[in-house]
């Protein structure tokens, strides 16, 4: 499946490339529109599209800046612009985001048509390779960056209360979107990786300080000393507090 979105303000231009799109577009594919740059982006950041055609001159936002602003969560989208004008400097600045095509209005409907068949059976390769999971068209060394970038998030903020949400929102991804890549690339769930970590930071707790389990709890991120307790439980099959005692004996056997 391939995720297409068509940002134009102009009614009558709208609805024409809506028309031409839809009847290029397989019956699996999703078709977005929006009128303005912010609402592009919004949307971008929420439906992931690996197909944008952007006008330049949009209310909000402009297309080069809307774009430039896509290109940071979404790097491997095709991007075609269209544009009444030929200005060589809107040229240059879709060359240094990487556009795909830059089209002056009016286009032929052969044209576009052609187009978008050719972007949809470079979308199709990454599918028939299993790249894509019914996922948005993203490379795997893409995935790869986006992941390295939310373990960096959650190293840094995993003693805290951290949400699926937030780090999906850290890294500009959809939160069902982003559970999956990570479990993918990981090999666990993002709640199994971050408890990890939480349970880890326990065990040293556990074995410097005096501190109480609901202490530890706190300290780990737990709002609940109860589920911390089920947590270490499941990964250390000991309550937190015999793992306290297992310690203590350890170090009293080495002392003696």
């Amino acid at each position: 499946m391939s995720v297409v979105m068509i940002v134009e303000d102009e009614p009558l231009e709208l609805e024409f490339l809506q028309s031409i799109a839809q009847e290029t577009l397989r019956d699996d594919d999703q078709l977005l529109t929006c009128e303005t740059g912010l609402q592009a982006i919004k949307l971008a950041k929420q439906y992931r599209p690996d197909i944008i055609f952007m006008d330049i001159t949009l209310p909000e936002m402009d297309g080069i800046s809307s774009l430039q602003e896509i290109r940071r969560f979404l790097p491997g989208a095709c991007v075609t612009i269209l544009s009444a004008s030929s200005d060589f400097s809107y040229a240059q600045a879709a060359i240094s985001l990487r556009v795909h095509e830059y089209l002056l209005k009016p286009v032929k409907p052969g044209i576009l048509r052609q187009m978008i068949c050719n972007v949809l059976e470079q979308a199709a390769k990454p599918e028939g390779n299993g790249l894509m999971d019914d996922s948005p068209i993203e490379p795997v060394q893409e995935r790869q960056h986006f992941v390295e970038k939310a373990i960096d998030y959650i190293q840094e903020n995993y003693k805290e209360k951290l949400t699926l949400q937030m780090v999906a929102d850290h890294v500009y991804m959809n939160p069902q979107y982003f559970s999956r890549i990570f479990k993918k690339e990981m090999g666990v769930t993002y709640t199994d990786y971050v408890n990890r970590l939480k349970i880890a930071h326990a065990c040293k707790l556990l074995e410097t300080t005096g501190y109480p389990a609901f202490r530890i709890s706190a300290e780990c991120g737990f709002t609940d000393p109860s589920y911390f307790n089920r947590v270490f439980c499941k990964q250390k099959n000991m309550t937190p507090k015999e793992y306290k005692k297992s310690i203590l004996t350890q170090v009293q056997k080495n002392d003696q």
